[in-house]
């Protein structure tokens, strides 16, 4: 009776290997290429019309700055974007640039002493927002591995070159309007948050 078990348990194994087999062979190479015998086709986006063409959201134009931090050897981060959303996150975007005459070394502080942070290379880590009317900080966010959700790699930047930048943190509550976006070495700057 055993060895009876056993085969049909084999074959009924071996019958949904092969099964599963067939379909993510057939899954994986669907609409790949297009077929020779098929003729190709283009999708074409459907114009908008109206304001809804031209709207965008304020916050997104550019060349609006919200705050401006100076940093040493000539460094700044211009903040065009500080944005909530519906996450419960808020997303701060902008722009590192060089103002210097001379290649700027961004320091080692501006990660933060965070253990977790500081193993996963140069990065914008040690950045904080204060809620100084809250008395609350609230640091850069990271994943489950410990990196920092913020730009990383940051090490030299030529005089006048950019480097495009983004930090997220846990938002605020709605009602916390000002914050004060501290990056350390930089001197801090007010967000008005919307």
């Amino acid at each position: 009776m055993n060895v009876r078990y056993a085969m049909t348990t084999r074959r009924g194994m071996a019958a949904l290997a092969i099964s599963s087999l067939v379909l993510f062979v057939a899954g994986c190479g669907a609409d790949e290429k297009p077929g020779t015998d098929k003729p190709a086709t283009t999708k074409t986006a459907p114009r908008q019309s109206g304001a809804s063409a031209q709207e965008k959201p304020p916050a997104e134009e550019p060349g609006q700055t919200l705050a401006v931090l100076k940093g040493p050897e000539g460094l700044e981060l211009t903040v065009t974007l500080a944005e909530r959303d519906a996450g419960g996150f808020l997303t701060v975007k902008g722009t590192l640039k060089n103002t210097g005459s001379d290649s700027a070394v961004l320091s080692g502080q501006v990660r933060g002493d965070e253990t977790e942070v500081m193993k996963h290379g140069n990065s914008l880590g040690g950045a904080t927002l204060v809620d100084s009317v809250g008395k609350k900080r609230y640091y850069v966010l990271r994943d489950t591995d410990g990196r920092p959700l913020t730009t990383t790699g940051l090490s030299i930047l030529p005089a006048g070159e950019t480097a495009a930048v983004f930090l997220q943190f846990p938002a605020p509550p709605a009602s916390v309007t000002d914050v004060s976006l501290q990056l350390p070495t930089f001197e801090p700057a007010t967000l008005k948050l919307s």
